[in-house]
């Protein structure tokens, strides 16, 4: 058996004295894994790190076994980001949500995705792509959210809200007698909404929105908790958009 594709590093765990058994996320193979040879040497150790794009080959004499990787570097996000808080949770973050996956199960949508956030990691729009990952890795799973029309009126006018219990878009018409019971549908998720980076503040209530929906349907029916690595980039992001209003309102309060 064998198999050459593109993917992504996730993580790795020590085998033996000099080898890596590697969790390769891969646009045509899914989520995989593969023993890398000497994978703790100098020379393979820097490729082998989270986020980096990779070119891989998979060997195995049957598809069941374990299998062995030969690995090439093709995308070096790892030493990009590292010295970015934000990056650097962001990624972590779509990583440990990556391990929902199923191994093995092609993804090639999410891993697009994946590959977009990656690409904008350390840019002022990497937060609200990430958010638009957490969408795609729900409709993946079954769970995806209806934001083209109104659950009321199928009106595509003036979608504000989001329906916790169908995850479909609410107009703000619509929604105004139980918007204490509705979540905020931030525009930058609708289709078609304008380009550029989203404000902080909206960034935030789209992470609220996808993290409730990850919690209800992915990580509730499984009895396992949020990943600590998103919950604390949802805290970074949170803790800059205050910084960012905060120091708007400096800017106003004192004209320049």
């Amino acid at each position: 058996m064998r198999w050459v594709d593109d993917g992504i590093f996730l993580s790795g765990r020590p085998h033996g004295e000099t080898s890596v058994i590697a969790n390769v996320f891969t646009h045509a193979n899914g989520r995989t894994h593969g023993l890398v040879k000497g994978g703790r040497s100098r020379r393979i150790r820097p490729i082998l790190q989270t986020g980096n794009g990779l070119r891989v080959e998979w060997r195995a004499r049957l598809d069941s076994q374990l299998g062995v990787y030969t690995v090439e570097l093709t995308e070096p996000t790892a030493a990009r980001i590292l010295d970015d808080n934000i990056a650097l949770a962001g990624v972590n973050a779509m990583v440990a949500l990556l391990q929902v996956l199923p191994e093995r199960d092609p993804h090639p949508k999410l891993f697009g995705a994946f590959s977009g956030c990656l690409a904008l990691a350390g840019s002022a729009a990497f937060p609200g792509a990430v958010t638009r990952f957490e969408l795609t890795l729900l409709d993946e799973l079954g769970f995806g959210l209806d934001l083209s029309k109104c659950a009321a009126t199928g009106s595509s006018d003036g979608l504000i809200y989001v329906s916790p219990r169908s995850g479909q878009a609410v107009s703000q018409a619509a929604g105004e007698p139980y918007r204490d019971k509705l979540l905020p549908l931030p525009a930058f998720l609708l289709e078609g909404s304008a380009s550029g980076p989203p404000a902080g503040r909206d960034v935030v209530r789209g992470l609220a929105m996808t993290g409730y929906f990850l919690n209800a349907h992915v990580f509730a029916e499984t009895g396992k908790a949020m990943p600590k690595a998103r919950e604390e980039f949802a805290r970074l992001i949170e803790k800059s958009a205050g910084e960012q209003a905060q120091t708007a309102g400096g800017i106003l309060a004192t004209g320049r």
